[in-house]
């Protein structure tokens, strides 16, 4: 089949997408021939499509891009961010077939073979608009033809959302696993020579945890352990690390009571770093509370002003929760990155002991790089590099 065949026969799959609002997006189905609920959440990337639908914090959502045209790369296996696709469902304007030398695959295919439903032809303009206007709204998806138009709004209004939902332990690892022991995973993304011997030995919560994480943790040194969500802090003490870090992850951080009641524990007895999902249960295990923001933050494109340096650093955000600022104890606790679109709190650090998080994503995967500097001030806080 032709790539103009294969584009006529996908415009007779019409589908549509149900907001709970009443609004209903148009289009036609480019994914696999399946129903779903979803949060509908909008992403400003202009590309790395593939490193969204496999970050585990997409879990549970119907993801919009806000760029018109996507799957001019297509997929390929280099680019995957977790075991599988854990997006609900991609919502877009236009895909287009690949024409990229890195391309394995065409995205239409990877999410039929992935079983995620996919909206293409929608005003993806106006769905935005709608979300930023009215915020962020639970959807169905409907592809198979079976499911009605009022029938949809009235199953995406009645579905639980994430809102009180424990998200992390449906992602998360059941067994704990070693990192690239040896150093060709994450020497250059897998390409060229082995890393040297990792000298400190870390332990990663995983509650969502994407691969360039551990990249980056292994090309600072670090052996990483990646133990599983629940896994308690007598648990992870008892392996002796020199440092834990706590991963991304999707839903609400308020649900996820077993990790804030573990970090309390850990607090001051080993060096901690956290970004994403881990920055807010940082801030709820120093006594703090986290609240729901109207549409989040997703993109590679958000300005965080770091306030010990005054530098502002464009950075790669995923949350749909923040941390209250006037929550938190004073005196042990300082908030050392703002959002500049907002002045949501982007970074924390513990005043006396040992730990700093950042909500945003220093590993990027995609977006830029301009905060990857933060991996190695985690290993200088572990170990403190010494006089030149």
């Amino acid at each position: 089949m032709t790539n103009r065949e294969k584009w006529q026969a996908q415009r007779e799959r019409r589908a549509f997408l149900a907001l709970a609002d009443g609004t209903v997006c148009r289009g036609y189905s480019v994914g696999a021939p399946c129903d779903g609920l979803g949060e509908v959440v909008f992403n400003t990337g202009m590309t790395g499509y593939q490193e969204i639908l496999t970050d585990p914090s997409y879990s549970g959502q119907f993801v919009t891009m806000t760029c018109p045209e996507i799957g001019n790369t297509g997929v390929n296996r280099a680019d995957v961010e977790s075991r599988q696709v854990f997006a609900n469902g991609f919502i877009l304007h236009e895909l287009n077939p690949p024409c990229n030398w890195r391309s394995q695959q065409p995205l239409d295919e990877y999410l039929a073979a992935n079983g995620i439903p996919a909206l293409a032809g929608v005003d993806t303009r106006a769905l935005t608009a709608r979300l930023r206007s009215g915020g962020t709204q639970k959807g169905f998806l409907s592809v198979r033809g079976e499911v009605g138009e009022a029938e949809a709004v009235r199953q995406a209004r009645a579905w639980s959302g994430l809102d009180g939902q424990d998200y992390a332990a449906r992602v998360s690892v059941e067994r704990p696993f070693a990192w690239d022991p040896d150093g060709r995973l994450s020497a250059s993304w897998g390409i060229a020579e082995r890393l040297a011997d990792p000298d400190l030995r870390l332990v990663a919560y995983d509650f969502g945890i994407k691969w360039n994480i551990l990249r980056r943790l292994r090309e600072h040194g670090m052996q990483v352990q990646v133990v599983p969500a629940r896994t308690t802090a007598d648990e992870v003490l008892a392996l002796k690390p020199d440092g834990v870090f706590l991963s991304n992850g999707p839903a609400d951080p308020a649900a996820v009571t077993y990790a804030v009641a573990s970090i309390r524990r850990l607090i001051g007895r080993v060096p901690i770093m956290g970004i994403c999902l881990g920055h807010q249960l940082i801030g709820l295990a120093l006594g703090g509370r986290t609240y729901r923001l109207k549409f989040g933050h997703h993109g590679g494109n958000h300005p965080v002003r770091n306030l010990e340096t005054g530098q502002v650093e464009i950075t790669s955000q995923n949350h749909n929760f923040a941390v209250d600022p006037d929550s938190l104890p004073g005196g042990e606790v300082e908030v050392t990155h703002l959002n500049l679109n907002d002045h949501t709190v982007e970074g924390l650090r513990h005043r006396t002991a040992p730990l700093f998080c950042v909500q945003y994503h220093p590993e990027a995967a995609p977006g830029p790089h301009d905060s990857a500097y933060l991996f190695r001030r985690f290993r200088e806080m572990i170990r403190p590099a010494g006089p030149a």
